[in-house]
């Protein structure tokens, strides 16, 4: 009767994974949609602590050390996540994303010593092996790939290429997978592989490291999708291993999104993920477009600003990092809202990488109560530039540079950007004229349609919001 309610227990947690996930497709479903996947989780957390049992009929036991392991998490993982800027939300994914991976390793390290111990050799059960090292391997690079990622993100970090880096990177998974093979098959290691399974993971843990140390600023919503899907196939692999239906499922769904959402960060970009691995796009101070080192540019002042924006009849508005790092987005919404009650049309155009996680752009304006009717993607947005009176350019930089069209020796040449060189008046909100975060110059900054508006973001919009308020 208690494996039949068990069993129950997984199936309402996976329908919940899968009904969450598809509510997370529109900001007004995606808030129900975590929740709903959070009970599924947490039912089958607690139908696993006291309705599991083996084939013996004993139970997990050791409640002590399960509850005080998920109360601390719990209070740990909600201060964190109550005091977290949105600023710092990158930040937060990659280092929750890390744990996870942990997991997933530290289980296919007490699972394989587990399977020695108890007298059953690699040679008795290839596959299973084969899951546990995968699992540790995959794990293993997530977990340290991630921690990477969080200190670059969170400035701790530097890019570092070290010579013939992607020589080394390529050496590194050579070895891995000989390390492998050579375990499962019994060529390596022999009866006691326990010394072999632990260099896999030291390796592994290099990799992890050099893997991403290399990777520039410009590719890091790529790198935090991709890291994401490895812990995903890792946790799927632990539940093909303990046989368990809701880990395998959850599992599955976070790595099959995780490498979907890859691939459209890929495209947006007009990359292969060979070549964001290999490339370090963004990790070192690049080249300006042709003619704009050098260049000269015009400032407006928020009062002009204030006159152009009240007399036209279509206002786009472009955020970036620079609107997130001011804490700005409740102000830009006020910005609209004055706007529209003044018969002028805003809307926003959200390129696909702009911030430093995928749809962190919508997610930021989502909490400031923005229409998400008003969220306009690249190619939607893109031919109503040329109809567009003005475009305000929040903080952004690297998404709306022409040198992605017009440059070929340009890094980011041939990766889409949204077309506001095309608006009859170009506002560009920037704190100072240093490159963005590929560390590229901007051309668009010196075009004779561009006015630059420098200052913190925050501070700009509520004079500018005042300024219209007063003329108007």
């Amino acid at each position: 009767m208690g494996n039949g309610i068990l069993s129950l227990s997984y199936l309402i947690g996976s329908v919940s994974f899968i009904y969450g996930l598809k509510m997370l497709s529109h900001p007004d479903t995606a808030r129900r949609g975590n929740l709903y996947a959070a009970v599924g989780m947490t039912l089958a957390i607690f139908a696993t602590i006291f309705l599991y049992t083996d084939k013996d009929g004993v139970g997990l036991g050791n409640y002590t050390w399960i509850f005080a392991g998920l109360i601390i998490g719990s209070i740990i993982g909600t201060i964190i996540a109550k005091k977290v800027l949105m600023t710092a939300m990158p930040q937060m994914v990659s280092l929750f994303n890390g744990m996870g991976g942990a997991c997933a390793a530290i289980i296919s390290i007490v699972e394989f010593k587990h399977m020695i111990h108890s007298g059953v050799t690699v040679a008795d059960e290839p596959v299973l092996t084969t899951v546990i090292l995968l699992g540790l391997v995959i794990g293993t690079v997530s977990f340290t790939g991630s921690m990477i990622a969080f200190g670059k993100l969170n400035g701790n970090i530097r890019d570092k290429m070290l010579p013939m880096q992607q020589v080394i990177n390529i050496g590194l998974l050579v070895v891995i997978f000989s390390l492998l093979i050579g375990i499962v098959t019994g060529w390596i290691g022999g009866d006691n592989p326990m010394g072999m399974m632990y260099a896999l993971l030291a390796i592994s843990a290099l990799y992890g490291v050099l893997f991403v140390m290399p990777i520039g600023g410009a590719d890091m919503p790529v790198v935090i999708s991709l890291l994401n899907s490895f812990t995903g196939m890792a946790a799927a692999f632990g539940g093909f291993m303990y046989d368990n239906s809701v880990m395998l499922t959850g599992g599955i769904l976070v790595g099959s999104a995780g490498t979907v959402l890859t691939v459209l960060m890929c495209n947006a970009m007009n990359r292969s993920l060979l070549n964001v691995i290999v490339g370090a796009f963004g990790g070192q101070q690049g080249g300006g477009a042709t003619g704009a080192s050098g260049g000269t540019y015009k400032e407006i002042s928020v009062s002009d600003l204030a006159v152009l924006m009240l007399y036209s009849k279509n206002v786009v508005i472009v955020p970036g990092y620079g609107l997130a790092v001011a804490q700005a987005q409740h102000t830009c919404h006020e910005l609209e809202k004055v706007l529209d009650q003044n018969g002028v049309e805003v809307k926003y155009a959200i390129h696909p990488v702009a911030g430093r996680m995928p749809g962190h752009m919508n997610v930021l304006l989502a909490e400031a109560d923005v229409s998400y009717d008003k969220l306009k993607e690249m190619e939607e947005i893109n031919p109503e530039f040329s109809q567009t009176d003005v475009v305000l350019v929040l903080g952004a930089n690297d998404v709306v540079n022409p040198a992605a069209k017009k440059d070929p020796s340009s890094p980011i040449y041939g990766m889409p950007i949204l077309d506001v060189e095309d608006a009859a008046h170009i506002i560009v909100n920037k704190r100072s004229m240093k490159p963005g975060y590929a560390g590229i110059e901007n051309q668009l900054f010196f075009e004779p349609k561009t006015s630059m508006l420098f200052g913190d973001a925050k501070d700009v919009l509520n004079k500018l919001v005042s300024e219209i308020k007063s003329i108007a």
